[in-house]
């Protein structure tokens, strides 16, 4: 039997056992090729609120749990995510349409996570305080109760487990919405882990559903922290509901991140960087670098070899062959990115390479000319396409690097890394890396954005982790009750 047996978990949700799902069922889609590979249960917004109840119901005695306890089963979910590799490798590869690497990538990071996730149980929870009266002060971290994390189809297992691992190690319950489209690799396969792993039942509900499911999570009373990982259109509406409901969201939004290539950039180094940022898993990646910025004296240069690069990378079915680029996700984002790059053209751009595509697979694309005012520069595509805009000053790199409403993450190629660092000090980002691209991701570093790419470093260390799931409570003690006027 394998370890995601779909007689467990076919038209069900996981809700510390399987049950059916009140929602019904949806098929599971290979993008690659159409095929069905399972059929996943659906939740309905009543699922959802008796998940929520129960959550709440189990999350007292898991928090009560000795540290060692709640340490050792996210010690063993990083086993299990090593040992099962093989089989959750194939799901990622076909659910999602990754790569190996990139599938590789994630089941790494999944282990991590549980990894750096086992030590916070044991990381210190407060601070002694000086108090002007006789007593013992102290602020402790104490955790939030009922977690609800959101996430999205394109780094399924990542997006899910970097907030779902935390939580739990620092006693929450956590309910997760998956995308349905990725509800294996994303929900189902967490479910599976943590079950092995001797999570309490009820700790952990696992709940594929639509944009109402969402809804539903963000308003439920017994949910005091909300983990959402998505556009920023639908991260705005999560974060006014959360408002609404006097909760907390962790926003971690969209981006359209760009690389600085310098004058005394070695573009025979920079190509490989820069193809990745902009093609890695077909830009569908909050991260992918969507604008390349280049100093005008490698421009020509930079085109010419990016669009020689692009048009050598090969793109089909990654379950079966040796390719580059898989499909994107479904018919949806394809026409949005064709759309762009049509109307990209329209207001200038020119097609150095790709800007085709053949049912899901969408080319490596390279659109010279690019700048302000042309759509696939302005906007995020996630879609393999990398616009080129040239700049000739270092004022001028830094004002364009800063003209977007995003402000996710940031390369800067250059022979100078102190000029690098320079530059990066101008340009407001939550992440930035000098002599590399910009999608990167650890366990323990910090994750996050600034302006519309979200709230900021939410994700990743002891720091963060524990800012993100836990309550500060002030609490003091004297030998002798306290005495008053009255």
């Amino acid at each position: 039997m394998s370890f995601l047996d779909d007689e467990k978990w076919t038209g069900r949700v996981f809700t510390g056992s399987w049950e059916r799902a009140a929602g019904g069922d949806a098929a599971v889609v290979e993008p690659a090729t159409g095929d069905e590979l399972g059929r996943v249960g659906i939740a309905s917004s009543q699922d959802l609120a008796a998940s929520a109840a129960k959550a709440a119901e189990a999350q007292r005695a898991w928090a009560a749990t000795s540290y060692q306890e709640r340490a050792a089963v996210l010690r063993r979910a990083g086993d299990l995510w090593q040992q099962h590799a093989a089989e959750l490798k194939d799901w990622i590869i076909r659910e999602s349409g990754s790569i190996p690497g990139k599938a590789d990538f994630e089941l790494h990071v999944a282990a991590q996570e549980c990894y750096e996730a086992a030590g916070l149980p044991s990381h210190p929870t407060g601070e002694v305080l000086p108090s002007e009266a006789p007593r013992l002060s102290m602020a402790r971290r104490v955790p939030a109760g009922v977690v609800g994390v959101i996430a999205p189809f394109n780094a399924p297992l990542i997006l899910s487990i970097r907030s779902v691992a935390p939580a739990l190690a620092l006693g929450n319950a956590v309910v997760l919405k998956p995308d349905p489209r990725t509800a294996v690799c994303g929900g189902v396969a967490l479910a599976r882990v943590f079950e092995e792993a001797g999570l309490p039942a009820g700790v952990l509900h696992v709940l594929p559903g639509g944009a109402d499911v969402g809804a539903a999570l963000v308003e439920d009373e017994h949910v005091r922290v909300i983990s959402f990982t998505g556009s920023t259109a639908a991260g705005r509406a999560v974060g006014e509901s959360a408002g609404r409901h006097l909760k907390r969201a962790h926003l971690e939004l969209g981006g359209n991140s760009a690389l600085v290539v310098l004058d005394d950039a070695d573009l025979e180094q920079a190509m490989s960087a820069a193809a990745w940022g902009s093609f890695f898993h077909q830009g569908q990646i909050c991260m992918t670098t969507g604008r390349h910025l280049v100093h005008a004296s490698l421009y020509d240069e930079y085109i010419d070899r990016l669009a020689d690069k692009a048009s050598h990378l090969p793109v089909g079915n990654p379950h079966t062959d040796q390719v580059a680029l898989g499909p994107v996700i479904d018919a949806g984002q394809r026409d949005k990115i064709h759309g762009l790059v049509t109307s990209s053209v329209d207001a200038g751009a020119k097609v150095a390479a790709g800007g085709t595509y053949e049912n899901l697979f969408y080319r490596a694309t390279v659109l010279a000319g690019a700048g302000p005012s042309v759509p696939a520069y302005d906007q995020e595509v996630f879609g393999p396409v990398a616009p080129v805009a040239k700049f000739s000053t270092m004022d001028e790199a830094a004002k364009l690097a800063s003209q977007s409403e995003y402000g996710l993450s940031l390369g800067i190629i250059t022979a100078d890394v102190a000029k690098g660092l320079a530059l990066a000090e101008k340009i407001p980002t939550g992440i930035a890396h000098i002599n590399d691209q910009t999608v990167n991701d650890e366990a323990l570093a910090p994750f996050g954005g600034v302006s519309d790419s979200g709230t900021g470093s939410r994700f990743g260390g002891p720091a963060a982790n524990i800012e993100a799931f836990t309550e500060t409570r002030w609490v003091t003690m004297r030998g002798d009750v306290a005495g008053y006027p009255f």
